[in-house]
């Protein structure tokens, strides 16, 4: 098959899209499948024998790491050069509108995939009056869609309650030849740990950012004052935590990947993740493969995750987080057990399996598309054209000058 990739976020941004998107790509190229990108510049024009074209990009203002792609007229002949069977738009915003828009004038079918709950993030960033306008914007735009996948059942539900159709789950992967607990280091356990090996050591890995409720973890650090807090990952929201957790014993290491991550999740006593917002949260799957017990929000895809008091905990309120830290600290039987079980779950998942599932996908929407003679699933004069027609005119450029 050719797939056509319309994602707003690539390398060389560090976050769970782009490392699902790494290794499905990877995965599809090992298939023998030809893969196109079109994502915001960042450096590179190949990945893995993929073509990546870079589209000009401007900070988003709430969130400077996030880089909106600004769509051009030249994708127009890109695509129609590469014949793509399938367009497969990420996350659209800008970037993914124009990619709808051309799945719909040139008539190829179209998948769009979900993977972070901005409804939710709104609430965050003092936005939560638009609420229902971004459901219906997201209603536009998936709609449009042969199929829409989503990465926990939590989400599917979500979006079919809002009116969303033709929702499937895209299952999790995991590299557990990579995530392993035999990666723990003494040296990395000081490193995070500054020094302190005898400490309990508690890791966050994520983005520093607003939705992610980090600062709930300094009550936790504070009724356990032997511990040490890790905040692996960067984001617009450092410096604020850096205040916030001025005068404990908290580092901030700044981001990580491939075997220094892997390295970091083995050494530590456990993983805290205080995140309501979470569409499936990849990082408590490479946690658990790790052999690092989580705690974790009882809210958004971890539910599909973590079986609470088997594979990792689960809280609503605070006492129920600390609870489960000085249980998995003063019983080293059952911090093996949850171990045992985490990475027993972890090892039900792999990125061929994943890939397999997706590239089934399209080509249910290729026989779809066949069996109608049509891949154009948007309405005449749909709004899903009017706004990506938009994007596509330039307008939305002029708009953010």
């Amino acid at each position: 098959m050719r797939i056509a990739f319309f994602s707003e976020t690539f390398i060389p941004k560090v976050d769970g899209i782009v490392t699902r998107l790494r290794n499905t790509i990877s995965q599809l190229r090992r298939a023998g499948d030809e893969v196109l990108i079109f994502a915001p510049e960042g450096g590179i024009v190949d990945f893995e024998g993929a073509r990546v074209v870079g589209m000009p990009a401007v900070p988003f203002p709430l969130y400077p790491e996030l880089r909106l792609a600004l769509p051009r007229s030249s994708m127009r002949k890109t695509l129609l050069d590469f014949q793509p069977d399938v367009i497969h738009a990420v996350d659209p915003v800008l970037l993914g509108v124009a990619g709808i828009y051309y799945a719909s004038t040139l008539r190829i079918p179209l998948v769009v995939s979900y993977h972070t709950q901005l409804p939710k993030y709104l609430h965050y960033y003092r936005l939560g009056s638009i609420e229902g306008l971004v459901w219906k914007l997201l209603r536009t735009r998936h709609n449009g869609a042969a199929l829409n996948l989503c990465t926990s059942s939590a989400m599917v539900d979500d979006l079919t309650r809002h009116g969303i159709a033709r929702v499937v789950l895209w299952q999790r992967g995991i590299d557990t030849d990579l995530f392993c607990q035999e990666r723990a280091s003494r040296g990395m356990r000081a490193y995070l740990s500054q020094g302190h090996l005898d400490s309990p050591l508690l890791l966050y890995v994520g983005r520093l950012s607003a939705e992610k409720n980090i600062e709930q973890l300094k009550r936790i650090l504070s009724a356990m004052p032997e511990a040490r807090l890790a905040l692996v990952g960067g984001g617009p929201h450092r410096n604020i935590l850096e205040k916030h957790f001025h005068g404990t014993p908290t580092f901030f290491p700044g981001y990580m990947e491939g075997q220094r991550l892997a390295c970091a999740f083995a050494s530590a006593d456990m993983f805290v993740l205080p995140s309501r917002t979470e569409t499936l949260g990849l990082v408590l799957l490479e946690a658990m493969a790790a052999g690092c017990p989580v705690i974790a929000a009882r809210a958004g895809g971890i539910p599909d995750l973590v079986e609470d008091g088997v594979s990792g905990f689960l809280f609503e309120e605070e006492q129920e987080a600390i609870q489960a830290v000085r249980l998995l600290l003063q019983d080293p039987a059952k911090r093996e057990c949850v171990r045992r079980h985490a990475r027993r779950e972890a090892e039900r998942w792999s990125w061929t399996a994943s890939t397999d599932q997706l590239r089934m996908f399209y080509r249910q929407v290729l026989a779809t598309a066949a069996g109608k003679d049509s891949g154009n699933l948007a309405p005449k004069n749909s709004p899903v054209k009017r706004l990506a027609k938009l994007a596509t005119m330039g307008v939305i450029r002029r708009v953010l000058r």
